[in-house]
């Protein structure tokens, strides 16, 4: 039941603490879908290759790094799969030349 004569005085950092991960997991989330789709669509699906992907992949993360202003955490799990992506961009054509 609403309380009368007390509108705007509940307290609601939690909910506001809360609804601050929601969007911050949403964006991760989105993002990282956006760059998975527009490395795999250009790596295979169209056949631009695979560093042609990475280049796309590492473009879409700077600019949803950039433009929501991400934490350090963003940028380190960014960089992680940069260096992972690059080491399978190597590894994997050497495996399967021989």
């Amino acid at each position: 039941m609403a309380q009368s004569g007390a509108h705007g005085n509940m307290d609601i950092t939690d909910q506001k603490a809360t609804f601050h991960g929601f969007m911050s997991a949403t964006v991760w989330t989105c993002g990282l879908l956006a760059q998975v789709v527009a490395l795999l669509t250009l790596a295979f699906a169209i056949g631009a290759g695979w560093w042609a992907g990475f280049v796309a992949f590492v473009l879409i993360g700077v600019a949803i790094g950039a433009s929501f202003k991400l934490s350090g955490v963003y940028w380190a799990m960014q960089v992680a799969l940069w260096v992972l992506l690059t080491l399978g961009g190597l590894i994997v054509p050497a495996l399967t030349a021989g």
